[in-house]
């Protein structure tokens, strides 16, 4: 018994271990805004701006319509929005055309506002890799962060307990 909390400590360790380098150049989690951006939306409406957001906890979803970690997570950030746990938009980076972006949608039968970002987007938020998100609060701050695959669970939870620190 003793061996298999201690194998299940140490795959912890490694797991949060590897996590902290994978996020060691992303933007800091403090209590500076995030980077602004005003950005034209995939179904052809207004641009979409940071400001926008104001006034609720949003996850701010970074992704790539090539990206297969992306197909496999997207769903789960889906799932917690249309459950009314958080809200989230995703933005669109390297792509090829319009078209990728909005057949990669379909397929996925996402309903969130999709943007499409541009390289001095990814510059901004640091983006290295896909998918990565960001968690930002009610005064535009950034409240959480990560990179890779995430559960509807973990997404509902860092959301959820970011938007609770604002309460």
């Amino acid at each position: 018994m003793k061996k298999t909390f201690f194998q299940i400590f140490i795959i912890l360790i490694v797991f949060y271990g590897v996590s902290a380098f994978q996020q060691r150049n992303m933007l800091p989690v403090d209590d500076s805004p995030a980077p602004y951006f005003s950005l034209e939306q995939l179904n052809g409406e207004q641009r979409f701006t940071i400001k926008s957001l104001q006034g609720q906890t949003t996850v701010v979803y970074f992704f790539a319509p090539w990206c297969s970690i992306c197909k496999l997570s997207m769903p789960n950030l889906q799932a917690a929005m249309d459950d009314g746990d958080i809200n989230a938009i995703a933005i669109a980076l390297d792509y090829e055309s319009k078209e990728q972006v909005a057949d990669f949608v379909s397929q996925m039968q996402l309903n969130m506002p999709i943007l499409l970002g541009s390289t001095n987007t990814a510059k901004q938020y640091k983006i290295s890799a896909f998918p990565t998100y960001y968690v930002i609060d009610e005064s535009l701050s950034i409240t959480a962060r990560s990179m890779g695959y995430s559960s509807e669970l973990g997404i509902k939870f860092r959301g959820k307990i970011n938007a609770k620190k604002i309460d």
